[in-house]
């Protein structure tokens, strides 16, 4: 078993082998940090359940750390804190252990990873792209397998465009889940803290243990009926000019979704990109200048200043009180259309970002480029929305990633689907006890199950009624003489498959089930000695039908 000091020597073996000095705004001393690890594995000895033991952590320079310096990127804006920020705590508590803390887009402001004194953050994959931002470095230490788990924050799509530049998991959740005490804010009003990590189950865990509960949880929507996924898709056409190749990719991402059960919905991207606009080009960029802008101001010619972000943020203390309004008004008409096309679907389906610039086209046009990549990723915390990023394959030798967006609270469920693109769901085909309404149905949902249709097998088979509690059938192949039986087809994460069988009683197996069009699908089937004389209810057609048979007690 690998132990938390030994999670940490490897760490910084990794961060001397990559040699990417620009991911680091302050890199702890191996001591201090192989110190901490000894009293994580001195816990984990002494029996204490630390779910995060030998995970080492990153944190963007912009989140409190105790006893590391706070610049958010500024040399001169620098405070060393004398706590954690609450999200960096309940991580800690947890068994992580602290690198240090990652270089970003100053002020995080930006999302291109370049605009920082300590030096623009390289591509994990290619030196000459952008890592994408505001947090780059944290998206580049978990990339290149230094940190298991990074910090980031995301206003406008800071923790999401970098995952998707670097192949990673990243994780927006619902504004408020996870506090924001500790960060300095760049739009107080929308800041979250993210997780990136490379598998989605890590990030899950994380933000998991960093989420607070919170009083908008109340008005979190309920739970959905089982069914099929609904994912709004939009046409090719309203997502704009798109990198060579990424349009493809996008449409293999949404029939991967369709291959595994979900129903694609059309969707008007119209009220989303209108509000992406409106982050930086309207009145909203003022709150930037309520964070930082008499820092700014007091700092005129500062060389410690990223000379484009002072000018987006000073700029920004000019504009006047009633454009704000006008704003806000007409934020909350495209919020009403955004909300209304996309009905009753579980997600929108977006590419994460619409290209992947060089290093070079992002010196020649700063703000354009920057302005490009907010193009999906801006209006997500404007309209209060959830997301996910994963990585969806990889485009001319560069990764291509998409998002997941839903309404507030509904993280878990975007995970949920995420998972599809990587980690294609199993099909599980039921007749008995685990039908809809029978009394191990619940079994099924437990793990994530959804009934995707109801068929009957092949006419090949017998069914037979056994001696269990609670009553279950027996189904036996047995060729020619056998009749059609009704089936149910779930689909079950991968995952609550592995669940289901370890806890799958004898005379119960899993076997290849073959259906009534002629497809074969996992099914529960019967030990043929279990049946020895049971008696045979082929002729019901269906387990549900021979309980309504029965003599009522």
């Amino acid at each position: 078993m690998t132990t938390a000091v030994d999670r940490v020597r490897a760490a910084y073996a990794r961060i001397a082998q990559v040699d990417r000095p620009e991911v680091w705004i302050a890199l702890r001393p191996q001591a201090d940090t192989e110190s901490d690890a000894a009293a994580v594995d001195a816990k984990v000895a002494a029996g204490d359940r630390l779910p995060l033991a030998g995970t080492v952590l990153a944190v963007k320079g912009n989140i409190d750390v105790a006893g590391l310096p706070t610049t958010a990127g500024c040399p001169a804006y620098a405070y060393e804190p004398d706590t954690d920020a609450p999200a960096v705590a309940r991580l800690k508590a947890a068994g992580a252990v602290v690198l240090g803390t990652t270089n970003l887009d100053q002020f995080a402001t930006g999302l291109v990873g370049t605009r920082s004194p300590y030096g623009a953050v390289r591509n994990a994959l290619s030196p000459e792209h952008v890592s994408g931002g505001s947090s780059s470095g944290s998206a580049v230490a978990v990339a290149l397998g230094i940190a298991d788990v990074a910090l980031g924050t995301d206003t406008a799509g800071s923790g999401r465009v970098p995952a998707a530049f670097n192949g990673i998991v990243g994780l927006k959740p619902t504004f408020g889940l996870i506090p924001t005490e500790g960060v300095v804010p760049a739009c107080a009003s929308l800041d979250c803290v993210t997780v990136f990590a490379r598998t989605l189950s890590e990030a899950e865990q994380a933000m998991s243990l960093m989420a607070a509960p919170s009083g908008r949880a109340l008005a979190a929507p309920a739970p959905r009926d089982p069914g099929p996924w609904r994912i709004a898709v939009p046409e090719l056409g309203q997502l704009g000019r798109l990198d060579p190749g990424w349009a493809e990719a996008f449409e293999a991402a949404a029939q991967r979704l369709s291959d595994a059960g979900a129903e694609l919905l059309p969707v008007d991207l119209a009220p989303f990109t209108e509000a992406a606009a409106m982050l930086y080009e309207g009145a909203f960029v003022a709150e930037r200048y309520t964070a930082v802008g008499s820092f700014i101001d007091a700092h005129p010619g500062s060389p410690d200043l990223d000379p484009t972000v002072a000018g987006i943020i000073s700029r920004a203390k000019d504009i006047p009180a009633h454009q704000l309004y006008a704003d806000q008004q007409r934020l909350a008409s495209l919020r009403v259309r955004a909300l209304a096309t996309l009905g009753d679907a579980d997600a929108l389906l977006l590419p994460t970002a619409p290209g992947h610039p060089t290093l070079t086209e992002v010196a020649a046009d700063p703000l354009g480029v920057n302005a490009r990549l907010g193009r999906f990723t801006n209006s997500t915390n404007l309209f209060d929305l959830a997301a996910v990023a994963v990585p969806a394959g990889d485009v001319n030798g560069l990764p291509f990633g998409v998002m997941l967006i839903g309404p507030a609270f509904t993280d878990e469920r975007l995970v949920r689907i995420a998972g599809l693109l990587n980690n294609p769901p199993l099909r599980l085909a039921v007749i008995g006890a685990h039908l809809s309404g029978q009394p191990l149905n619940g079994q099924l949902r437990a793990v994530g199950g959804r009934l995707v249709r109801t068929t009957t097998t092949a006419r090949a088979y017998r069914l037979y009624a056994l001696d269990t509690l609670p009553p279950k059938p027996g189904l036996v192949r047995v060729g020619e003489d056998g009749g059609t039986i009704e089936a149910e087809v779930w689909q079950l994460p991968a995952e609550g498959l592995g669940v289901f069988l370890a806890a799958l009683p004898r005379p119960m197996a899993l076997g290849s089930v073959e259906l009534a069009d002629g497809s074969f699908v996992t099914g529960f089937l019967c030990e043929p000695q279990a049946v020895e004389g049971a008696r045979e209810i082929t002729s019901y057609g269906s387990w549900r039908a021979y309980l309504a048979a029965l003599p009522r007690p």
